[in-house]
């Protein structure tokens, strides 16, 4: 069932998208009726001026062309404000029902970006992180290549309690304060987005700093073109006017071997610059939208932000010089304009020389800039969700440094966040414990392989820094590592149960090293790809290794007697998933129950398919 908070702002968010296409309907007849004055205006006061100068009356007919002028020129300004501002509200409205469909779930209208799993992955395939449906597809609503880097990081490396950055208890401040911040959010995301709708290329920026400027003695270089340049325009102008011999041209000729010595230098440098002031000016307007936010009430963020909020080197007037230099170094794309600008004055080296200046200053302090948006980005995205799903709980970490503390996970009301809402069961699990195992049984389709997904997706997204399906979820740091989808390779000649068995010796060697952190495995039906006997025999000498190692996890099965393992180890606790049959029909209610499960489903899901089954059935 939907929740009350969650419902609350799924109709704040339809009306604010109501109120917008009604203002963006009424912005559209203004601007058509701005559309007809323009062309009314232009036709009376063509007529007027026609008749006046027909007649020989010039000064009134001088006077009513120019009041006219001014009327269609102001008519103009003001229709161009407009339409403005109705593509800013356009942009906005866009913002608005992607974010609406994602609290939904409408997949057809999630504006999803592509991410790939990392080769050998130990849970992202198994637990839908990529892909069309996934995690990530849902979590991500990022405006730059930092941040889309930076989010897919914080979801794949979740094994590592200390990565790149800061730690995660910063990490989730972070981002619990950002979730409020929904203006916030918007203006930067929206900011880029009217300049260019592809995302912020924070790659091509630091492509200026990747190639060092080489001109041995560039300042020297630049000081002799500016002589030789003023040198061959006085001695030009001279010959001019007094008739004097043209030792113009000798300069010139120096000056121009001086400028195509130089050129294979400089050439490399137009090829970064080209269009790289619209990246420039993408990531100006995000920090400027953060220099006009005070972050009073936000001292975690305003401390993560604090490289590009510095009084030090303003970044916003740094990367304003950028840009004004990569549009100077781009007047070769106009070849005319080009050559003609460098006749007179040394346009190129000049360029050059301030943008070597200024990289120079910002080597160190750049990369600084864009880590930081990139991370403000990756943590607004996590923020974003929590907004559009106000009933999931934040996660506590216990760090377990008494013997009453056990590592290990409690989950209350825990749910898949993939799953909608109306359709999304939800189930309690606690396990707690090195060695510690649920073995958990069922019929086909009871939601035994969901449950583990469940529960896996769920310990990514914790230890991601974000928020949880369930309503209450607290858990110590856990290596996770999962054997749920398994797919044979045919390119690498791997059948399917070899590929089984090459995952769950990644697990086992997982549980078996020597970390700080214990590991949480989740088995989906173990050695499924072989027959019965070897199956049990298997599965019985398995397990009882996990038991004994710093692994704690779930392992589903339909092998009923390995259930019985539960009666002889104290590690190990049997749940399981049922189904009920009403008129003939399977009816499953998803869950979890203690104990092993008493019920298959098998040769009747065979009956009701009209396969053929044992007749007693």
């Amino acid at each position: 069932m939907t929740s009350s908070n969650t419902e609350k702002r799924r109709k704040a968010l339809t009306r604010l998208l109501s109120r917008g296409e009604r203002l963006m309907a009424q912005g559209n007849a203004t601007s058509h009726r701005f559309s007809q004055w323009r062309l009314v205006i232009f036709l009376i006061g063509a007529a007027i001026c026609v008749g006046l100068y027909q007649h020989a009356w010039f000064h009134a007919g001088n006077i009513v062309l120019l009041l006219f002028l001014v009327i269609f020129l102001s008519t103009t300004w003001f229709h161009q404000r407009l339409k403005s501002q109705l593509r800013r509200l356009a942009l906005w409205l866009t913002i608005k029902k992607d974010l609406l469909a994602r609290l939904q779930l409408d997949w057809l209208n999630i504006q999803a970006q592509t991410h790939f799993s990392p080769p050998n992955h130990p849970y992202a395939l198994d637990l839908d992180l990529t892909g069309p449906h996934s995690l990530l597809a849902l979590l991500d609503t990022t405006f730059s290549s930092n941040g889309h880097a930076q989010l897919q990081h914080w979801v794949f490396q979740v094994n590592d309690p200390q990565p790149d950055g800061p730690p995660w208890e910063t990490r989730q401040a972070f981002i619990k304060e950002l979730t409020p911040l929904s203006r916030l959010r918007d203006r930067c995301l929206l900011s880029t987005r009217l300049i260019s709708p592809n995302p912020l290329d924070g790659t091509r920026i630091l492509s200026l700093l990747q190639v060092p400027i080489t001109i041995p003695n560039l300042s020297w270089l630049i000081l002799v073109a500016s002589i030789l340049c003023g040198l061959t325009i006085t001695l030009g102008l001279w010959s001019l006017f007094t008739g004097f011999s043209n030792y113009w041209v000798f300069s010139l000729m120096i000056y121009v071997g001086l400028y195509f010595t130089l050129s294979g230098s400089i050439a490399p440098l137009f090829g970064r610059v080209l269009a790289l002031h619209v990246e420039l000016e993408k990531l100006v307007t995000v920090i400027i939208t953060l220099e006009r936010s005070s972050f009073s009430n936000q001292p975690t963020i305003r401390e993560q932000c604090e490289p590009v909020l510095t009084h030090h080197i303003r970044p916003t007037v740094c990367l304003k010089q950028l840009s004004r230099i990569c549009q100077g170094l781009s007047v070769k794309a106009h070849p005319l304009i080009h050559l003609s600008l460098n006749a007179l004055i040394p346009w190129d080296l000049f360029y050059v020389g301030k943008l070597h200046h200024l990289t120079t200053t910002l080597h160190d302090t750049l990369p600084q800039w864009l880590e930081t948006i990139g991370r403000l980005d990756a943590a607004s995205a996590l923020a974003r969700f929590a907004y559009v799903h106000p009933d999931y709980h934040w996660p506590q970490l216990e760090r377990p440094n008494a013997p009453e503390h056990q590592p290990g996970f409690m989950a209350k009301g825990l749910g898949h966040p993939l799953i909608k809402p109306s359709q999304r069961i939800r189930n309690d699990i606690d396990l707690r414990g090195e060695g510690q195992m649920v073995l958990v049984t069922g019929s086909n389709m009871s939601g035994k392989s969901t449950f583990l997904r469940t529960i896996g997706i769920n310990i990514c997204l914790a230890q991601a820094g974000g928020p949880v399906c369930a309503t209450a979820f607290s858990w110590s740091w856990l290596h996770l590592y999962c054997c749920i989808r398994v797919t044979d390779a045919l390119d690498e000649g791997l059948s399917y149960f070899y590929a089984e068995v090459k995952r769950l010796k990644v697990i086992l060697d997982a549980v078996n090293a020597i970390t700080s952190y214990p590991v949480l495995f989740l088995i989906d039906e173990i050695y499924r790809g072989t027959n019965n006997r070897e199956r049990l025999a298997g599965s019985e000498a398995f397990v009882q290794v996990l038991q004994q190692s710093r692994g704690m996890g779930l392992i589903s099965t339909h092998d009923l007697e390995l259930t019985q393992l539960a009666e002889t180890n104290g590690h190990i606790r049997n749940a399981h998933f049922q189904e009920s049959v009403v008129d003939g029909t399977l009816h499953f209610d998803y869950q979890l129950r203690p104990g092993p499960c008493p019920t298959t489903n098998a040769l009747r899901i065979m009956a009701q398919e009209g396969l053929p089954v044992p007749e007693e059935l």
